[in-house]
């Protein structure tokens, strides 16, 4: 068996590794290598995808960050919460830093005797490998274009600024903190003891304005004492919805098939969830003594589409009455 997956983005790299983890051949075909330069974005991840993950993937528990409490700010009362969430014998949920996963997975596959890295082929050349299945995670390419084109979105008109800024060591820096000020919400999300990210979300008629984020940080910096504020980098909020999964045995996946506003944090989770169901669907397929073609694409839409939706559904909502929970 031998599946082709486009893209080497994070999504595409966590599904390689846990299906050579079950030892299916994978060609991973980019157009160019990643440059992991941006070490200020960061994921949050729920306590059972860190398990999956840590099962079927590569355990990630060194580079994960426990979140412990989570403070909901008002501008005017930044001192009182306006809601807790708190569990005093675990925690809530773990911040991990991108390039640190993308690193993790990155170097475990290129030891892998069943991983190939390929440089961007044409459709047709692709075609005649003859893959049991493609799965598609790059949104700029001939199949993307000629199969996955037509899809919901929706544009949100906000832009999301992140950084991360350096402290003093604290003894715990396990609470994520959100303030929702007069312009957008702002959080505080912890990564260790001495750094935390920063994330800040704006409508784009205010982003127009001149803001000056490092007052914002100063104004409403919950306990740091901070001694360094690092570049930031910005990203457009927007949300995408494919109107069709799958061309024969060509699966859209990830936020080719998904991209949803990150204010929930559930862009990565989402993608988790997508790998844990369609690693089901194979596992049984492989089970039975079944090959994997077309039907698995099908069947990976029926059992995520509903579940999908529901999400998607939730993120509107929140988005469009300007609640923000984008730290869990």
């Amino acid at each position: 068996m031998k599946v082709c997956i486009l893209g080497n983005g994070l999504t595409s790299l966590a599904l390689a590794k846990a299906l050579v983890n079950r030892d299916i051949y994978v060609d991973i075909i980019y157009k160019k290598k990643h440059k992991i330069i941006d070490q200020s974005r960061t994921l949050g991840i729920s306590n059972s995808n860190i398990d999956f993950f840590n099962k079927n993937i590569s355990n990630i528990n060194k580079i994960l960050w426990e979140i412990k409490k989570i403070q909901i700010l008002t501008a005017n009362h930044k001192v009182e919460d306006i809601i807790k969430f708190q569990n005093i014998k675990s925690n809530l949920f773990c911040i991990i830093q991108n390039y640190k996963i993308f690193k993790q997975l990155n170097s475990e596959l290129e030891r892998s005797k069943l991983i190939n890295f390929k440089k961007e082929i044409s459709y047709q050349n692709l075609i005649k490998l003859d893959y049991n299945l493609i799965i598609n995670c790059d949104f700029n390419n001939q199949i993307t274009k000629k199969f996955f084109a037509r899809s919901l979105e929706k544009n949100y008109n906000c832009t999301a600024y992140i950084t991360v800024i350096n402290h003093k060591k604290l003894s715990t820096n396990n609470t994520a903190v959100q303030i929702f000020t007069d312009k957008g919400p702002l959080a505080f999300l912890p990564i260790s003891d001495t750094k935390t990210s920063i994330v800040y979300s704006v409508k784009n008629i205010d982003s127009q304005k001149e803001i000056n984020i490092n007052n914002l940080i100063h104004k409403f910096n919950p306990r740091y004492e901070i001694l360094k504020i690092n570049e930031f980098s910005k990203f457009d909020l927007n949300s995408t919805n494919l109107r069709k999964y799958f061309n024969k045995n060509i699966l859209a996946f990830g936020d080719l098939l998904h991209k949803i506003h990150p204010l929930a944090g559930q862009g990565f989770n989402m993608s988790i969830r997508d790998i844990k169901a369609l690693i089901e669907i194979i596992d049984n397929k492989i089970l039975l003594g079944l090959p994997l073609d077309k039907t698995v694409c099908k069947e990976f839409e029926i059992k995520t589409k509903s579940k999908v939706i529901l999400v998607i559904f939730f993120i509107f909502i929140l988005a469009e009455s300007n609640l923000s929970l984008c730290i869990i």
